[in-house]
């Protein structure tokens, strides 16, 4: 039997479990993972400015294709707490990714040794597993177990904690007759698809809503070919933006308090029975239950069993990965079809159509300073739909899915659940990282960009191009807008004058010399007419130099955004509807009045 330290056993397995690629910042307690990653090859490894980042990169990496699955490593103590938000995030998103980190010696851990940390307490509720290993032999099973869980149900991070003389323990293994473990999946049955199927028939108005565990469950092919035999218009989830093209005539817009189209909410508003199919019915998804709810009969399919009736009580509910569920719900429709048996939605989808080309959001104005709106008009029209957009939370999050478009799964790389501010700037690493071919184009207000800009930095020692669009109007302007309702505007202003930049009056950080200062090249645009050259400028320097590009735009101080605080029936609009087809050029369908 091969004999060789639990550390290289550990480096063998994450190979053969189909790890390419990984993220982290060495330390003294992880060293021996280390020296056995260098020593084994075959994997590439991101070195990271801050390991929270490099939790981040690998929640990007793992979105980015099927299959994939992020490693992040980091040392004891703080290192493995500073990836505690990037696990948060992965779970509350459904994101398997695989932290390791380094523990201090098996014999002092109780000790209040020097950075051990009970990494594994503080981890468990935000992972599916977290783990410390204290007896070697048991490495190769706790890492087989752990990509077995990943994969297996609702899929979710794990941690590992390896204290270091676990790592340079030897032992026997042997990595060729290594095996990965099955995944478990929950499967609908034809009769749950059937039932289902029959209260669907008894509907007038229904409505899919498409959540991201269909992309999850790489199903959105299927989602789109049962929508189309039965005529039925989509919804997709924010998480599921893309499994059917926005330009599709079956999709009816995204519907929610927030990151919702006018037309979207319009159309939900009219329907009578909703499938919802790897979605989890998130609060700023459904506003106030009763709104939501009334008047509807509700189909859930869920791949975690205890996730149906959680928010609220459906008809029906079906505990089954995505996949499975909908090869199903595709034969069945076929047979229906085939047999006349389907009901005819034409006239149905063909109203949701009518919304979406009445009820536009205006996004052309002139104004200096600009107002956000115009940005993600000229982003439509300069980056097409092979981009893939990444952002995390805020105004720039909210108005950009309100405006922008996609047209293919994992095209729209958002994190949702946990919203960290700083994570899209490493996250888009990890997805550039993943596929180096398709454009990727990051979108941040100015205070997610500065949480964590010292990543930028990694972009550019490890030549990894993107292009980071910046909206910066040098406020939180999320947290005001809602501060308008307590009747305060309180430590939510980022304005100074920054005394080694006064043409930039108030709007106090010099972006531009800060990301050139780390490596990249930046672009500040003050004009709407000139944003246009400046993303194609941009998309130029990222191909040249193969570093990040980061556009800033300089907004107007103040915009609110189309939002509700309480149900999809009520969202406040700020802005004049479209009335003419200048309002809102890159409309994704034209307007009509």
């Amino acid at each position: 039997m091969p004999r060789m330290t639990a550390a290289r056993a550990a480096v063998e397995i994450l190979k053969r479990e189909g790890v390419s690629h990984a993220f982290g910042v060495p330390g003294a307690a992880i060293n021996p993972f280390y020296a056995a990653l260098k020593g084994a090859g075959g994997i590439d490894h991101t070195l990271a400015r801050h390991v929270e980042g490099a939790s981040h990169m690998a929640e990007g990496y793992t979105r980015t294709h099927p299959g994939n699955i992020g490693v992040c490593i980091g040392t004891s103590g703080p290192a493995g707490t500073d990836m505690i938000t990037g696990l948060y995030s992965a779970t509350g998103d459904s994101i398997p990714i695989l932290c390791i980190t380094g523990q201090a010696p098996t014999a002092v851990i109780q000790k209040e040794d020097f950075q051990a940390v009970d990494i594994a307490a503080i981890a468990a509720p935000v992972t599916k597993a977290a783990t410390t290993v204290m007896e070697a032999a048991q490495v190769p099973g706790v890492f087989q177990q752990a990509f077995h869980l990943m994969r297996s149900g609702r899929p979710g991070p794990v941690l590992i904690d390896l204290p270091v003389d676990v790592q340079l323990t030897e032992i026997d293994f042997d990595p060729e007759t290594y095996e990965p473990l099955p995944p478990f999946k929950p499967a609908a049955t034809r009769a749950q698809v059937e039932k289902a199927l029959a209260l669907l028939g008894e509907s007038q108005r229904p409505l899919i809503v498409a959540g991201g565990g269909i992309i999850n469950a790489d199903a959105s092919e299927l989602l789109v070919e049962f929508a189309e035999l039965t005529g039925i218009p989509v919804v997709p989830t924010l998480m599921g933006w893309g499994i059917l093209a926005d330009d599709h005539e079956l999709n009816a817009g995204m519907v929610g308090l927030q990151t919702s189209h006018r037309y979207g909410n319009a159309n939900f508003l009219e329907s009578d029975f909703v499938l919802g199919i790897g979605n989890r019915w998130a609060n700023r998804h459904t506003g106030k239950l009763d709104v939501y709810t009334q008047g509807r009969t509700f189909v859930h399919v869920d791949i975690e069993p205890t996730q149906i009736g959680k928010i609220f009580a459906p008809d029906y509910g079906i505990a089954s990965d995505a996949k499975a569920a909908l090869k199903l719900f595709v034969e069945v429709a076929r047979e229906l079809k085939e047999a006349g048996a389907l009901p005819d939605r034409s006239d149905w989808a063909a109203a949701t159509q009518v919304r979406k080309a009445r009820l536009q959001r205006r996004t052309h104005f002139d104004d200096i300073p600009m107002k956000p709106q115009r940005v993600y008009e000229e982003m439509n029209k300069a980056f097409g739909p092979e981009t893939r957009y990444v952002t995390t939370i805020g105004l720039s999050q909210i108005a950009g899915a309100q405006m922008l478009h996609v047209y293919k799964p994992r095209h729209w790389i958002n994190c949702g659940q946990a919203g960290p501010l700083g994570w899209t700037i490493p996250a888009a690493l990890g997805v550039a990282t993943a596929d180096p071919e398709t454009p990727v184009v990051a979108l941040s207000g100015d205070y997610d960009f500065q949480f964590m800009l010292e990543e930028l930095a990694v972009g550019a020692q490890h030549r990894i191009p993107y292009v980071h669009v910046l909206v910066n109007n040098a406020y939180l302007g999320l947290i005001r807008q809602a501060q308008r309702n307590l009747d305060i505007n309180f430590q939510v202003n980022l304005e100074f004058e920054n005394i080694n930049a006064p043409e930039l009056g108030v709007y106090g950080v010099d972006h531009v010399k800060v990301v050139e200062g780390l490596g990249c090249k930046a672009l500040r645009v003050t004009d709407p007419g000139e944003l246009g050259a400046a993303f194609e400028e941009a998309k130029k320097l990222a191909a040249e130099h193969r570093v990040p590009v980061v556009v800033e735009a300089i907004l107007e101080r103040i915009t609110n955004i189309s939002m509700s605080g309480s149900d999809i029936a009520s969202v406040q609009e700020w802005e004049d509807i479209a009335t003419e087809p200048g309002h809102a050029p890159t409309a994704i369908k034209p307007l009509k009045v």
